[in-house]
């Protein structure tokens, strides 16, 4: 039999999916023959492009997901309100966690990163491991709202996350030194091959065109006024169609269409990258060497540790909202252009997992 892995994904963000799908295809070329399921409420379209083949995809929600007002800020009020009653269910909610998981029988849980699939494993008997660069304790802990955090919703995720197996920890991640079980890898990132003057090539574009993947993820989007300046020979790709109005902007991803091209390979083979603060996507610069304009959160607790991982690793800058808004985004782009790419970070999280991961899941004869 072949083994059988359990991927249980929040319900907050793409980043998480895009994380751990990483490592699923680390595990995947151990072994060919692993079932993979992964519990997630995520686009069909980024869940093909980002998964391996054959995942069996369960549209069901294992936790909550933070109330956003725009890719940048949280409803901290209304998190908290959120997480509280869903934590006022928890004997329901662990019940039917254990339930779905003795119907699956996984030889491995792997969350990144609700905690109630670490504590159902758990009760089961089932190895569990966390996967992120934050847990949700630290984020509503060290958020706003961390002063009202409910003792038992508080207890509940630290028992969880702390009562797994492990915990990988990938750069840049927050300390979460309080985690027993706490483990630091290397990044993870999706690492494709650079190919600059093939991208060019396939957007039909002059040699010296600069290529810029502009994208926040996150709830709605960001919209920069449509005559914004940009450096000369500038060229916006973004998988985010309300970002794609101007005419200086091509549309990228699924939402472009079948034939489009991938985000993941833009983002190898760009020039610069005008994001918010975000695990993926930092990574995946980092990692391929890419110029970095950030779009701060302010309140997002794992921003600091994000953005001053990345500015030791690639030329990076942070523009204000309000200066984005004013449309002053050329100066500090142009800077970065100016920069150039800088020495990739050898992307070694997901060898680095696979190799911890690897024991709990039997390889088919």
């Amino acid at each position: 039999m072949p083994g059988h892995l359990f991927i249980a994904a929040t319900a907050h963000g793409y980043g998480h999916v895009a994380q751990v799908s990483a490592v699923a295809h680390g595990l995947r070329r151990r072994d060919p023959s692993l079932r993979i399921t992964l519990a997630a409420t995520v686009d069909t379209g980024f869940l093909r492009e980002r998964l391996p083949s054959g995942v069996e995809v369960l549209d069901r929600a294992l936790d909550v997901a933070l109330p956003m007002d725009g890719p940048l800020r949280v409803q901290w009020e209304a998190g908290l309100e959120v997480y509280a009653a869903f934590d006022a269910e928890h004997e329901r909610h662990l019940a039917a966690q254990r339930a779905l998981l003795a119907e699956l029988r996984p030889d491995l849980v792997l969350a990144d990163i609700p905690w109630l699939p670490l504590a159902a494993a758990r009760a089961l008997g089932i190895p569990a491991a966390g996967l992120c660069s934050l847990s949700w304790l630290d984020i509503l802990a060290e958020g706003p709202v961390g002063a009202r955090l409910p003792a038992a919703l508080a207890a509940h995720m630290r028992d969880a996350y702390a009562g797994a197996e492990l915990f990988l920890r990938p750069a840049p991640s927050m300390p979460m030194a309080w985690l027993p079980n706490g483990r630091d890898i290397g990044p993870i990132a999706a690492v494709r091959p650079r190919d600059p003057a093939g991208l060019r090539r396939r957007l039909g574009v002059a040699a010296d065109t600069r290529l810029v993947l502009m994208q926040f993820g996150g709830a709605g989007s960001l919209r920069p006024p449509l005559d914004m300046p940009l450096p000369p020979k500038t060229l916006l790709l973004t998988p985010v169609p309300e970002l794609a109005e101007r005419p200086d902007t091509v549309l990228v991803g699924p939402a472009a269409g079948p034939e489009a091209l991938a985000v993941t390979d833009v983002l190898a083979s760009c020039d610069a990258i005008i994001t918010k603060p975000g695990y993926g996507t930092f990574a995946e610069a980092a990692c391929h060497g890419i110029p970095v304009l950030s779009v701060p959160r302010g309140d997002w607790p794992e921003e600091p540790h994000l953005d001053q991982w990345l500015a030791r690793q690639v030329p990076f800058r942070s523009l204000p909202l309000a200066e984005l808004a004013a449309g002053h985004l050329a100066a500090p782009l142009a800077e970065l252009l100016a920069a150039g790419p800088a020495e990739p970070v050898p992307a070694t999280g997901v060898d680095e997992a696979v190799e911890l991961l690897a024991p709990w899941l039997p390889i088919a004869p």
